[in-house]
């Protein structure tokens, strides 16, 4: 099992920046891929961005350019550095990571419990 927890939402005025950070723990074999999604009122859960075990990274065209996923191993924490914000990045962001339990085991998703990031003046 993997538990996520989120920081470091809020309020920011457009313009400003944020990061957000997701703390992983428990016990896997691996974690294959992390990502932040975002779902605002009325709206459906989308990708934000996304960072393979490799390395490789993924990001909704909406952000390109302005939101850069990280993370640190030794710290099993995944990060999204959010500059430019606009009004329309307000939303609840979502930690998501695809683990294995074992080399054997197919892989689960797991999700943290959300935090807001409200862009407004």
């Amino acid at each position: 099992q993997v538990q996520l927890v989120e920081s470091g939402g809020g309020l920011v005025q457009p313009g400003g920046s944020l990061r957000l950070s997701c703390a992983a723990s428990g016990r896997w074999f691996s974690i294959d891929a992390m990502g932040w999604y975002r779902q605002a009122p009325g709206k459906e859960r989308e990708l934000v961005a996304a960072i393979t075990s490799p390395g490789s990274t993924n990001y909704a065209d909406s952000v390109k350019g302005r939101f850069t996923i990280s993370r640190d191993g030794a710290k099993n924490t995944v990060y999204l550095q959010m500059n430019s914000l606009k009004p329309e990045d307000t939303a609840v962001y979502y930690c998501h990571h695809r683990a294995r339990r074992s080399f054997r085991a197919s892989q689960d998703d797991y999700w943290g419990q959300g935090t807001q990031v409200t862009v407004s003046s």
